[in-house]
């Protein structure tokens, strides 16, 4: 699915009214009535006319569940931080609330020129909580390469490397969730194997 923003030719930040101004306003232009002396581009009219009604449906769905709203809780990760000068609001609530393949699906839909820091952070923390933690490095190194001084992705950048050595590809947790494997949880788990197969 397309960004439902794209789509109606409004920004992340624009009030409720303009969305529906908007919404309006494509839903005028590209109305099947308006082409009813042209079967084919009534046609192209009416998926139009769909695309901009899911799109508008997507908008408002995620603002009555708290998607563009300017606070949030904060983790240990700040992604949950909503800000101002934020593109990605949406992201991060959707990243707060569990919701990782929407938020994927958002971020895949910017154009690569258009990737910005933020874009490789919040990209990263959606990979990492998915158990793809190599790419969620890379994406989280990308994005401190480009805003250095930016601290909170510095500060997500470095617990990842902290838990890089205890890192369960299969736990999938929070940040700073994974859990280190002690000796004596090998030492444990093969006494058990050992004793399972003599018993058999």
């Amino acid at each position: 699915m397309k960004d439902p923003y794209e789509v109606l030719g409004v920004s992340r930040d624009a009030t409720d009214e303009q969305v529906k101004a908007a919404y309006r306003e494509k839903a005028r232009k590209f109305h099947p009535d308006n082409f009813t002396d042209n079967p084919a581009a009534a046609e192209m009219a009416t998926e139009k006319m769909k695309e901009i009604n899911e799109a508008y449906d997507a908008i408002i769905k995620r603002r009555k569940s708290g998607g563009s709203g300017r606070s949030g809780a904060s983790n240990n990760w700040g992604a949950n931080n909503t800000t101002a000068d934020s593109n990605f609001n949406d992201v991060r609530q959707l990243i707060a609330s569990g919701r990782l393949e929407e938020a994927q699906e958002i971020l895949d839909g910017v154009p690569p020129e258009q990737r910005d820091a933020e874009w490789y952070f919040l990209n990263g923390i959606v990979l990492y909580r998915r158990g793809w933690f190599d790419a969620a490095y890379t994406s989280m190194s990308a994005a401190v390469r480009m805003d250095p001084s930016n601290a909170e992705y510095r500060a997500a950048l470095n617990r990842m490397q902290q838990s890089r050595n205890g890192y369960n590809p299969y736990g999938g947790g929070g940040y700073g969730g994974t859990t280190s494997v002690s000796c004596c949880d090998c030492c444990a788990g093969l006494m058990c194997m050992d004793m399972c197969c003599r018993c058999m």
